[in-house]
């Protein structure tokens, strides 16, 4: 019988007692083994298995020949040899009188094999399932106008933190907790009241599940932050309710409803209704809302939100929102932003420029996202920012606001120079 180069040198492999443990073989041109001396016998045969990766040797690099391998390290070697295309009838036929000799073993290593590639499996999705991610946020504010304590906290060290829990392939199980920590000389003051169960000092304030359904269709239910509008000017903030929603075609158009009940201090009433948003053009979107409130407030017992957005040119995109209320004066709210260029946190040196005008009424609103303090009701002015990522996943965004605030009310009116600089860790 005439063997080819590969048999013969796996069969002088064998008669050493080749070990099958460990590294992997060393690259062309380097030794394999560093125990095998070139002038040895062995030395091409074991050096050719080496490179070829029917055999392996340990993590010093050495061969160890001298040691008795087991016999399931000979089935490791038998089926890497058994693995390579090509050879003759002759080599064909001993690899398959090896494999009957080492049946058993083979069968054995097969089924270890199977049994750590659905264990790995089972460990990537356990770890899919469970997700942390958020920021932390160093915050410096410089306000001309400081009328309360509240406003003196906005200085401070902050975490927003999300966890996201898979339930299966259609729900997700969501926190969020938001911790500040103010800067030492600031008065550091909470609330409680009857809708919120805790303040903000690291708590798990908002929880809630997301839902699929559907082609496209999606729900979310329980507490958590919640907004009407582009720049979240009829709604923003957090609510305990239901919404949900269902693409209107395919371009991204999508319609919605809702129930929220706002659980920020003071709130004693709900709002139910509908909302569409997405585009509905090459370069136009819209984000449209009207919501009922059960009960007569401050704003009437309804509101309105009509939003829209356009790119104007390459990197220039503009806002525009208006609400309006249910209340008998002062009840609009107007704001128009222009946006150049934007962040992307993978892309350090990427930055945004973009300037604001904002006019609140005093009842313009249900509730709107102030931002931290700079967009106060009953006021109008203008806001300049930028936004520059130094780092991979930092963001850093410095603003200036001058405002009118207290607009409607001559005795009181006053001009508010805020400057605030803040960056965020994301993770």
């Amino acid at each position: 019988m005439k063997l080819n180069k590969k048999m013969a040198a796996m069969l002088v492999g064998l008669t050493m007692g080749i070990s099958g443990t460990a590294l992997a073989a060393a690259a062309d041109g380097a030794d394999s083994f560093s125990d095998v001396p070139k002038d040895h016998w062995s030395y091409q045969a074991l050096d050719f298995l080496a490179k070829d990766g029917v055999v392996e040797g340990y993590a010093d690099g050495t061969f160890q020949g001298n040691r008795a391998m087991t016999r399931y390290e000979m089935a490791s070697i038998v089926a890497k040899a058994m693995q390579k295309q090509g050879g003759s009838v002759a080599d064909q036929a001993v690899l398959e009188k090896l494999e009957k000799e080492y049946g058993s073993e083979l069968g054995t290593l097969k089924k270890q094999v199977d049994e750590n590639t659905k264990q790995i499996a089972a460990n990537k999705s356990a770890l899919e399932r469970v997700n942390l991610h958020g920021f932390v946020r160093t915050q410096w504010d410089s306000d001309n106008n400081v009328k309360s304590d509240n406003e003196k906290d906005r200085s401070r060290f902050y975490m927003n933190l999300y966890g996201d829990f898979k339930v299966s392939d259609h729900w997700t199980a969501r926190f969020q907790s938001e911790t500040n920590r103010h800067y030492a000389g600031n008065t550091q003051t909470t609330s409680t009241h009857k809708g919120n169960d805790s303040s903000d000092q690291g708590t798990i304030q908002r929880i809630w599940v997301d839902g699929t359904y559907g082609k496209g269709g999606w729900v979310s239910i329980g507490r958590t932050w919640r907004g009407l509008g582009n720049q979240n000017m009829l709604q923003g903030g957090e609510t305990d309710g239901v919404q949900f929603g269902y693409p209107i075609n395919k371009n991204g158009l999508q319609a919605s409803g809702f129930y929220m009940a706002p659980s920020w201090d003071g709130a004693d009433f709900s709002m139910y209704g509908v909302a569409m948003f997405g585009p509905v053009g090459h370069n136009f979107d819209i984000n449209v809302a009207y919501a009922k409130v059960n009960k007569d407030k401050w704003f009437g017992n309804y509101g309105y939100v009509l939003s829209a957005g356009t790119n104007l040119a390459k990197n220039v995109r503009l806002i525009g929102d208006y609400v309006r209320t249910g209340a008998s004066d002062n009840n609009t709210d107007k704001a128009v932003r222009l946006n150049y260029k934007g962040t992307d946190l993978n892309s350090p040196g990427s930055f945004g420029l973009y300037t604001r005008y904002v006019n609140y009424g005093a009842n313009g609103d249900i509730g709107h996202d102030d931002e931290w303090g700079s967009l106060k009701s009953d006021s109008r002015g203008w806001i300049f920012g930028v936004k520059y990522v130094p780092w991979k996943n930092v963001e850093w965004e410095t603003m200036y606001e001058s405002a009118i605030t207290n607009a409607s009310d001559a005795a009181t009116r006053y001009t508010r120079h805020l400057f605030r600089t803040q960056m965020d860790f994301h993770f």
